[in-house]
């Protein structure tokens, strides 16, 4: 069989098994092996060992469990109710406040966690009701959520950066630091157009309250982001500085969400073994998923599909920009049908080679890489966040709803990629000033 053919045969397989719904890292392993005998050689099946092996002794992935340990205990310290209570006190007189306070909690939650799924379910729960109560345009109010939520996909600690510096073979501590001035543009592209339709357009969004709270009590709330705080720059300041690995920083980022839960009452067994075991599940989901796909692109590889794919685009007489582009398109339509850890572990292998070809700043792709992931998390009819905050929803409003209120927020995110991809700088300026970067 040419290599054209297998490429088509690996990547035609692959799409058909992963419409009927089977997982993916049954998918991938499953069609590993099954290539692998057919138009390989049986004896080949030793590679797929191999992978494994060499994928469950890689130091780099211990950082996932542990980010995700943190996070959940954080769940369960009462740290996010607080930090809610407090935004309330401080945007609730601003027009559209309680909007661009969720924006702001959100940003501080993918900080602390990086983890999607629980940012967007507590603003459901927390934000949503009270945006609806104040008569937010419903559809402002779910867009807010769903696209805010998924800042923790770029703003570090991420576990899915960590995923992708790990395939890319490239700095993990560079990843996570490339990702702060992105997820702050989006950030500000959020809140900008929340108080542009607040002015403009105010019947989607109500007036201030008249309420006046003391400045006393607004002060006392701030106490609710010392820990907060104190975990970002933990983290984030020993990588950046030098100090830790990611790894190491994730290991006290751990501690300091345990201490969080203390001083709240929460450390108890029930919340330390029910965060151990989502940790447990979750960590579980990741490592088969790469095993399957480490598997799967070695294959892919081996029968000559990466170098005939190279070949396709060297000959392309386009400027490197409409490859980029392409790739782009490509990753926005797998958010929406796919698992993003899946995406990384299958795509990377096969993008990073072209992006080396055409001469672009491998941690600048992975940042453009981490926006399209967010696109596709917003992105109908399957995008992830859509399926969290469906749960949190009130019986009057349907997806239609939150379909609708997604559509101005995508929009800003192609904006906050088309600047990244225009300005380079803004994305490698902060990696480069770090100490040993």
């Amino acid at each position: 069989m040419t290599p054209t053919a297998i490429l088509v045969t690996m990547f035609g397989g692959l799409t058909l098994f992963m419409l009927t719904g089977l997982p993916i890292a049954f998918v991938l392993g499953g069609l590993s092996l099954l290539f692998t005998v057919t138009l390989w050689n049986a004896d080949a099946v030793v590679i797929l060992a191999l992978q494994i092996f060499d994928t469950m002794r890689s130091e780099a992935l211990l950082g996932i469990p542990l980010y995700i340990l943190m996070a959940s205990i954080l769940q369960r310290s009462g740290v996010i109710e607080d930090l809610y209570r407090a935004m309330e006190l401080w945007f609730g007189r601003v027009r559209g406040g309680l909007a661009i306070g969720t924006v702001v909690i959100c940003v501080i939650m993918a900080a602390m966690t990086g983890v999607v799924g629980a940012a967007v379910t507590a603003m459901g729960v927390l934000a949503l009701p009270e945006m609806l109560r104040r008569r937010y345009d419903p559809g402002l109010a779910t867009g807010t959520i769903c696209a805010a939520g998924t800042l923790g996909i770029l703003i570090p600690p991420s576990v899915l950066t960590i995923v992708y510096a790990v395939t890319a073979q490239i700095s993990i501590g560079k990843m996570l630091i490339a990702g702060i001035v992105p997820g702050a543009i989006l950030a500000a592209l959020y809140i900008a157009y929340i108080l542009a339709v607040s002015y403009l357009k105010p019947g989607k969004v109500p007036a201030a309250a008249v309420e006046r709270v003391p400045l006393g009590a607004k002060l006392r709330s701030l106490r609710s982001l010392v820990l907060p705080a104190l975990i970002i720059v933990m983290i984030l300041g020993s990588i950046f500085f030098g100090v830790a690995t990611p790894t190491e920083a994730a290991a006290v980022g751990v501690v300091g969400a345990m201490i969080a839960a203390a001083l709240r009452r929460r450390l108890t067994i029930d919340n330390l073994s029910t965060a151990a075991v989502e940790t447990l599940k979750a960590t579980a989901m990741i490592l088969w998923i790469t095993i399957g796909a480490k598997a799967y692109v070695a294959i892919f590889t081996g029968l000559g599909g990466a170098d005939t794919l190279m070949g396709f685009i060297r000959d392309l007489n386009v400027h490197p920009y409409m490859v980029l582009a392409v790739m782009m398109l490509v990753l926005i339509f797998l958010g929406t049908v796919l698992d993003e850890i899946g995406i990384i572990l299958l795509t990377v292998p096969v993008f990073l080679p072209i992006v080396r070809l055409l001469g672009f700043d491998e941690v600048w792709f992975g940042v453009l890489y981490a926006i399209t992931i967010q696109m596709g998390y917003i992105s109908p009819p399957f995008g992830y966040t859509l399926f969290y905050i469906k749960g949190t929803l009130p019986k009057h409003l349907g997806m239609d709803t939150v379909y609708r209120g997604i559509v101005p927020f995508f929009l800003l995110q192609v904006l906050g990629l088309l600047i990244c991809a225009a300005f380079p700088g803004l994305v490698t300026w902060l990696p480069r000033l770090m100490v040993g970067g």
